[in-house]
């Protein structure tokens, strides 16, 4: 049993092992997911996550979400927590991905939030999968009465995810992505220089569905009309950084454009280059590079125009640093 003593703080404990925290105003103020990761140490981030969710952890007696701000004198209801050795080195992989899920929003407000999200995530479970964003969020928030995706991003795609807290909020969204109203770009490595006045592919795509149930999409004329605008960012020896801007919103059209166009994308496992992904090995890139990079729209609500960007993760950001150097 995990035991916690602090002086910032008075705590009380009854005969259940229940412990009783009274916040003191030095600690008023902390989310109470950070509170617990701090002072319940050595204990999973998934299990804390857990214990809160299922209504265990209680303030002034009642349940409360992982993002709720303590305030002083607040009464803190801690369970025993029990770990065995083999607990404690051993952690749910889908606990550990919803965790990650809750530190990768970037924007939230009353109508939606929006996910920096990491690649190898799937936005909802299906094809095989059990555990996508979708799931992870509502795992995550219980009482949420409506979490809903207003856009897709493919598996091994990063970046900005919008989520509609409530249906008006999709709704209106939804009319915004028919009248082509939101603007999403897209950065990607893709192979070779790509030629600056290669702006626009416009190449119809026709999708097909294999019998493992992977898709696959290829330009063909009996495919749907699809529209991608290329810009080059940075040039580096055998490698271009390039931002692409969807006009239509096909499956995988970004990675079946740049391949149509000549290059394809880093460490695309359907549409690339087995040669030209070993060369990149050397920059430590293991994934597709292709990460939505900002999100431009109207606010559902207010009218405000906003433009959300997220930024590359580590993987990424280390792969260009090392293709600069090479570069010089």
């Amino acid at each position: 049993m995990l035991t916690v003593y602090s002086e910032s703080y008075s705590m009380k404990e009854n005969n259940a092992g229940v412990y009783f925290i009274t916040i003191s105003a030095d600690k008023a103020g902390q989310r109470i997911d950070n509170f617990l990761r701090t002072h319940l140490k050595g204990v999973p981030k998934s299990m804390i996550y857990r214990i809160v969710r299922k209504g265990e952890v209680r303030v002034n007696k009642k349940r409360i979400k992982a993002e709720y701000k303590l305030q002083n004198s607040d009464e803190l209801r801690i369970p025993p927590i029990r770990q065995s050795e083999h607990e404690q080195t051993l952690v749910s992989p889908v606990l550990e991905k919803i965790t990650v899920l809750n530190d990768a929003i970037i924007y939230e407000d009353d109508h939606m939030l929006i996910l920096n999200k990491p690649a190898g995530i799937a936005v909802h479970g299906g094809s095989g999968l059990s555990f996508g964003v979708i799931e992870g969020l509502r795992a995550l928030r219980p009482d949420a009465r409506f979490l809903e995706l207003v856009h897709r991003l493919d598996r091994n795609t990063s970046g900005v995810l919008l989520v509609a807290k409530k249906r008006l909020a999709l709704l209106e969204l939804h009319k915004q992505l028919r009248l082509k109203q939101i603007k999403k770009d897209y950065l990607a490595l893709v192979f070779g220089r790509w030629q600056s006045h290669t702006k626009v592919v416009n190449a119809p795509l026709l999708k097909n569905i294999r019998a493992n149930g992977e898709r696959v999409v290829r330009v063909n004329n009996k495919g749907k009309p699809s529209e991608t605008w290329f810009k080059v960012e940075e040039r580096f020896t055998q490698t271009t950084l390039v931002k692409a801007s969807t006009i239509t919103g096909r499956t995988h059209q970004i990675r079946v454009h740049a391949q149509y166009a000549g290059h394809p994308i880093a460490f695309d496992d359907l549409y690339g280059d087995s040669t030209f992904n070993q060369q990149l090995k050397k920059c430590g890139l293991n994934r597709l590079f292709l990460h939505a990079s900002a999100l431009r729209f109207i606010h559902p609500t207010n009218g405000k125009i906003l433009r959300i960007e997220a930024p590359l993760d580590d993987t990424l950001q280390n792969c260009l640093l090392y293709l600069r150097a090479q570069h010089k």
